[in-house]
């Protein structure tokens, strides 16, 4: 059977040392099997068919690389091109694998790749957006339509993606004013997204219109939820500040438990059978919580990593 692995993003620079560019990691036994050369590759994603990995260069000259993935993991870049923004903070692969999308939170720009049959990336089209955007996130919904957060606009931007790639005709969703959307998530008719200027998280049906709104941290003082994810009926927020992982129930967003993220600043997380790997970017380390019923609970686990800020988990 062959052993799990996950890929580290974060903002170390390729340095040539521990930590530098993409880390690839053997789950089970927390084992470093290597490293990649790669300038802040702050998010990652991986082709849902391919062998194929992509990584944005959060910079002032923002890029996204491709990497190859060899059978026992091991990434070798194939190219690498701009982003058409300043520093690229998300990317995501549509499900069809032909086509990569790009938050350029710097600019508040989009652009969207072509995917070609061997994943290397062809055209491209880019849509600007007012001063002071600040897109955080995109994701290929099941409608045809590219969502993607602007932390700035108060807004989720829509793209229609089937065929020639333009602006929704319906334009942006309005969200709270203040709110600061940064990640959300889509599990059945529901949509999720977490605020990360208002510390709350909301809940939207099919047709945005919002449903409950509740504060994604119990805990006193300042909150900027980072990553949201739905899993078996609940709801999962990492809570920048407060250091922890909130569980709320999908769809009433009651809460079900609040438990410590095993470090500083919760970035990103992803959850693995019965773990969930969170990436604590100022503590430098990816905490490994367990999983029962449903809730994490930190039992003092952690992979070294530098500034990590993302956990990808490759099908």
């Amino acid at each position: 059977m062959m052993a799990e692995l996950a890929y580290i993003g974060g903002y170390t620079p390729d340095t040539g040392g521990s930590g530098a560019g993409i880390t690839l990691v053997e789950l089970e036994s927390l084992a470093r099997l290597g490293e990649t050369g790669a300038s802040g590759p702050s998010f990652l994603a991986a082709h849902p068919r391919l062998p194929v990995l992509y990584a944005v260069g959060e910079g002032e000259r923002g890029t996204v690389a491709v990497f190859a993935r060899a059978a026992g993991g091991a990434l070798t870049l194939t190219a690498q091109r701009p982003s058409e923004g300043s520093f690229p903070c998300h990317l995501a692969v549509d499900p069809s694998g032909t086509l990569l999308a790009v938050a350029n939170y710097g600019d508040g720009t989009v652009s969207v790749h072509g995917i070609d049959r061997d994943g290397l990336l062809t055209d491209v089209s880019t849509f600007p957006y007012r001063e002071g955007a600040h897109a955080h996130q995109a994701v290929f919904g099941p409608d045809g339509v590219l969502y993607v957060t602007d932390l700035g606009a108060d807004e989720v931007r829509r793209y229609l993606v089937d065929g020639e790639v333009q602006p929704h005709p319906g334009g942006p969703v309005r969200l709270a004013s203040g709110m600061g959307p940064r990640h959300m998530a889509r599990s059945g008719e529901h949509w999720y997204v977490a605020g990360e200027l208002d510390g709350t998280v909301r809940v939207y049906d099919d047709g945005w219109r919002e449903l409950r709104a509740v504060p994604a941290s119990a805990t006193e003082g300042d909150n900027h939820p980072s990553h949201l994810e739905v899993s078996g009926g609940s709801v999962y927020v990492g809570n920048r500040g407060p250091d922890t992982i909130s569980v709320l129930s999908a769809p009433t967003l009651d809460p079900i438990a609040e438990v410590g993220c095993g470090g500083v600043w919760p970035r990103h997380f992803a959850l693995a059978g019965d773990r969930m790997y969170v990436a604590n970017q100022r503590s430098d380390g990816i905490a490994v919580l367990r999983m029962e019923d449903g809730i994490p609970r930190f039992e003092g686990e952690v992979f070294a990593a530098a500034t990590p800020s993302c956990v990808l988990l490759p099908d």
